[in-house]
């Protein structure tokens, strides 16, 4: 460590547990002089060492969760999580520090101004000056003022003080289902026939208005694609989309009239004219698509452009943006 140290480099020790930082701190205080023979003996063993290692963990159990979190079940992460966050004697800052801001700026928002300049000072330079951006200036002002105040905190008090933030941000509930019910509900009307899904709709507005407007922006149909897809997206997507069931939904929009004709234009406005030309003559040899089958295909086509947009290869427009515009 002191060979590492002499020349320049910056370890981040502060990872390590606080009893192997002490220990380091004592080992390298009883250090005096060494000859040069062992300081190279020392080097050689720890690069052979090094050179070994075919393979390395994240290193904790906390590390290890977050690089799994996107292979495993979102359920299981949940689980996971919750033991983790139950478990005392583990050091909490971490945790507070990995917080998204939504779940931050409400400990700055509820906590005293002590507190908060606790937190203040646990995070990264950029994150702490993100959100002093995101207070009330007279609050930001005064938890700023409160970090002078914390010089003689003790360790225990500051990881009392982590304890009990964890316990009350940031516990994690375990729920039987990985999506909220909006999101399932939303999930089950895409796949409904339109006859289906409209008299639903209809019987939660009188039920439950603001659960109906919820469901309605997650719900994503065949008459949303001019709305909610960018124009640039439509080539990439058609291509992860049989062209039977492409061609069947066109022909069914088409015969229909409407929002779903004006979709199937965008569609096809938004392709090269070959193409196009020839989804339209593929199409008019099919005559008239019954509304089962018609709708089936465009079920099938939206299915495919939602299973892109999770996966992050193409993005939708949220329907709050539509609601922007319009009011624009």
């Amino acid at each position: 460590m002191q060979l590492l140290i002499s020349d320049g480099n910056k370890l981040a020790l502060s990872s390590l547990p606080e009893n192997i930082q002490a220990d380091l701190a004592t080992e390298l205080g009883e250090i005096r002089l060494v000859d040069r023979a062992t300081v190279n003996a020392v080097a050689e063993e720890f690069a052979e060492i090094l050179a070994s290692i075919g393979l390395s963990a994240p290193g904790g159990a906390s590390a290890a969760l977050a690089a799994l979190s996107e292979h495993i079940s979102p359920a299981l992460a949940r689980k996971l999580q919750a033991q983790l966050d139950a478990q005392k004697g583990r050091d909490p800052w971490p945790r507070i520090a990995g917080l998204e801001m939504e779940q931050l700026l409400p400990i700055f928002e509820a906590e005293s101004m002590e507190v908060g300049a606790i937190v203040l000072s646990k995070l990264t330079v950029e994150r702490a000056a993100e959100v002093l951006g995101a207070l009330p200036g007279e609050r930001a002002r005064r938890i700023t003022f409160a970090v002078s105040q914390t010089e003689t905190a003790t360790p225990d008090a500051i990881a009392r003080i982590g304890e009990a933030l964890i316990d009350e941000y940031c516990q994690t509930t375990v729920t039987a289902f990985e999506k909220p019910p909006v999101d399932r509900i939303g999930a089950i009307l895409n796949s409904s026939p339109a006859s289906t899904r409209d008299d639903l709709l209809n019987g939660l507005e009188g039920s439950d208005a603001e659960l109906a407007k919820s469901v309605r922006k997650a719900i994503f149909t065949f008459a949303d694609i001019p709305l909610r897809m960018q124009p640039t997206d439509i080539p990439a997507a058609l291509r992860s989309i049989d062209p039977e069931d492409l061609n069947t939904a066109i022909a069914y929009a088409q015969g229909e009239g409407g929002e779903l004709n004006d979709s199937a234009e965008h569609v096809l406005a938004n392709i090269s004219q070959r193409m196009a030309g020839q989804m339209r003559e593929d199409a008019a040899e099919m005559g008239k698509v019954s509304a089962k089958v018609g709708e089936a295909a465009m079920n099938k086509v939206t299915a495919a452009i939602r299973a892109l947009a999770d996966a992050g290869t193409i993005k939708l427009r949220s329907p709050d943006d539509e609601e922007q515009d319009d009011a624009a």
